[in-house]
């Protein structure tokens, strides 16, 4: 009997997917297999109920394809005996008998799907790749929930190795009093780490006060830090308490650390040492008990090196040293990320919606593979502001490539691979076949057009905005008309 697949680790390593059929009917077994290893899916066959339960006992499966009539046991039965232990792994049940009552039985038993034979194979494959994607999406949210539960981290999204470690360090150091120095470039989700350090120490229930240190004038920096007393200065007509005093035994946060005074930086460096200040225009001293978090994009070590950042203080500060890493260098948290700002602003703009309050929009296969393909310059941020404006342009449940940042489209212009002869390749992908398909229908309108972008537009039935970023995206030369860019 084969191993079983540990839980936790990813059900195939093929990128399409691992799919068991249960059919009495060698024909139909073998149909299945050749459509489904054509499009990528590994398949185990099964010719009875007996064999099918073993082998779905013995490994994980993306999706199982049962009949509903064999003559050892029913499927309806089979259906029943695999969701009482596994109520995740998608199930279609297929059968010649096609009934309304059998496909609602079949649904209230825990099947995904119904088809009848002889059933339209396209649509069978479209339904099987959207349920294994969705299905798949679900499971490592479960899992990265499961994963974070034991640090409360809610509103944290990681699944990459590296964030994960950032995670078990902060963790570990936020029931602590150390100081902390959180480095990585804008957007990255620096505040969001000060916070949930802040969220998970003993210091919960007090102030977590942020200090933007870049947008705050120099000369303002250290009454709005310190505060001051009436008459400090001109225009002091009262006295006011500054961010320390209203931290106090909480959490201050001090974001773009690098670009405060080298007088502030001195008087901070008191701070931290002795656990006290002065106001602007007073002489008195006051204690506090305030925990420090810096954040920076910068290279505060060559800041010290070119003697604009104090090296005492720098070594003050980096007690622990938490380093983001940039969103390009963690492709596997932008689905999910996706998922959850679909979740967020569906909410927010109440379009989408389920039952549940969860949202329903998913992206078309090219424009995932444009959000899984771009840089991201501006991190998470970036991306959150991306499925902001999808989420609030879309029309229709599957996000299209037409709703995405004009920077997205630019950069990712198609690839798509041909042999010398410039066929298309034979190991080509669906998102190139379609791709190149819709590259000659444009040109081709085009042609008709002679090259007028409008004219084309119309004659395809499409906005002129819309033919344009196809237009870069295929790389189509309008100046060499249609050889490529």
């Amino acid at each position: 009997m084969p191993d079983r697949v540990p839980p936790d680790e990813p059900v195939s390593s093929l990128p399409k997917g691992r799919i068991l059929v249960v059919d009495d009917e060698g024909d139909i077994r073998e149909s299945l297999e050749a459509l489904l290893c054509m499009e990528g899916y590994s398949v185990d066959l099964a010719p009875n109920a007996v064999e099918g339960l073993r082998r779905a006992e013995a490994a994980n499966y993306d999706l199982i394809l049962l009949d509903l009539m064999m003559p050892d046991r029913s499927g309806m039965e089979v259906l029943r005996e695999i969701r009482e232990r596994d109520p995740e792994t998608p199930i279609f049940m297929i059968t010649a008998y096609g009934s309304v009552e059998v496909a609602v039985t079949a649904l209230k038993n825990g099947a995904n799907d119904y088809f009848s034979k002889p059933w339209d194979n396209e649509k069978l494959l479209i339904e099987i790749e959207r349920m294994i994607a969705h299905s798949r999406l679900e499971r490592e949210n479960t899992q990265l929930k499961r994963a974070l539960k034991q640090y409360s981290f809610p509103n944290i999204i990681a699944k990459n190795d590296r964030m994960l470690r950032v995670l078990d360090l902060v963790a570990q150091v936020a029931p602590s009093r150390a100081t902390i120095l959180i480095t990585g470039e804008t957007g990255t989700g620096k505040e969001l780490i000060a916070k949930a350090i802040h969220a998970n120490s003993p210091r919960a229930d007090q102030s977590f006060v942020p200090v933007n240190s870049g947008s705050v004038p120099a000369e303002l920096l250290e009454s709005a830090l310190f505060g001051h007393v009436k008459g400090a200065f001109t225009g002091a007509i009262a006295s006011r308490k500054g961010y320390f005093e209203t931290a106090n035994k909480g959490t201050i946060f001090f974001d773009e650390i690098g670009t405060i005074s080298p007088e502030t930086q001195a008087k901070l460096l008191r701070v931290i040492q002795e656990r006290e200040f002065m106001p602007v225009g007073s002489t008195e001293t006051i204690k506090v008990d305030v925990r420090i978090i810096a954040a920076t994009n910068a290279d505060l070590k060559k800041l010290v090196d070119e003697g604009k950042f104090r090296e005492d203080l720098y070594y003050r500060l980096n007690v622990i040293n938490l380093s983001l890493p940039p969103l390009r260098e963690r492709k596997e948290d932008i689905p999910p990320l996706i998922e959850h700002f679909f979740n967020k602003f569906s909410r927010e703009n109440e379009k989408f919606l389920d039952n549940d309050g969860h949202s329903q929009l998913r992206c078309e296969p090219e424009a995932l593979q444009l959000l899984l393909d771009y840089n991201w310059p501006g991190n998470v941020r970036e991306l959150e502001n991306a499925i902001e404006r999808a989420v609030v342009l879309a029309s229709q449940a599957t996000v299209p490539v037409d709703v995405l940042p004009e920077a997205i489209l630019q950069e990712g212009g198609v690839r798509i691979r041909r042999e010398e002869n410039g066929t298309l390749s034979p190991d080509a992908s669906l998102f190139e076949v379609v791709a190149d398909f819709q590259r000659r229908k444009i040109i081709e309108a085009l042609e008709a057009a002679n090259w007028s972008q409008t004219e084309a537009a119309e004659k395809l039935n499409i906005p002129l905005s819309t033919l344009n970023q196809k237009i870069k995206r295929l790389n189509i030369d309008v100046k060499r008309k249609g050889g490529a860019a």
